[in-house]
């Protein structure tokens, strides 16, 4: 198995995976519904290449990878995770992004991760029934068909906000 061949395979999958995500939340932030941004990944460049790329590194560890607000003034926080398995890991998420996640949850924030298995689901799961994932499922992962009470629509767009209370302020 070639590893570099399935690691840049994986990342062009999460990179679609985003876009997607990234075209939902215009949805919302035109219908004045929701404004969120992804958070950005705190890296320090190295080497400018010269050719218009350079090389970095991560100067700490990942925070979740979505933050906003609700209208209404709820905030909202959540982390992306993609695979191309059949099941969804929940050491995917990483322990800073628990600290994070945890800390919002205790400020009554929307919390949850949106997991896309295998390009054709994307699932909403509250970040209460991720971390109890062993307790309701009897292990540390989630298949499509536990995944599937957590289904959000896709019609033009993934429909990732479907279901949570959102406020029309106009």
């Amino acid at each position: 198995m070639d590893y570099s061949y399935n690691n840049c395979a994986n990342r062009a999958q999460g990179q679609y995976f985003e876009e997607i995500i990234a075209r939902s939340l215009e949805y919302y932030l035109e219908k004045g519904w929701a404004s969120i941004e992804k958070t950005p990944e705190p890296m320090k460049t190295i080497k400018n290449n010269g050719d218009g790329t350079f090389q970095a590194v991560f100067t700490k560890k990942a925070q979740p990878d979505y933050k906003g607000v609700l209208s209404g003034g709820q905030a909202i926080i959540f982390e992306a995770k993609y695979t191309e398995k059949d099941r969804i890991y929940q050491n995917v998420v990483t322990k800073e992004q628990e600290t994070y996640l945890e800390r919002y949850a205790s400020l009554n924030a929307r919390c949850f991760i949106m997991v896309c298995l295998q390009g054709s689901g994307f699932y909403r799961v509250p970040w209460t029934v991720w971390k109890g994932m062993k307790e309701a499922f009897g292990h540390k992962y989630m298949t499509r068909i536990n995944l599937e009470h957590y289904k959000v629509p896709r019609k033009s767009i993934v429909h990732l906000l479907d279901g949570l209370e959102l406020f029309d302020c106009s």
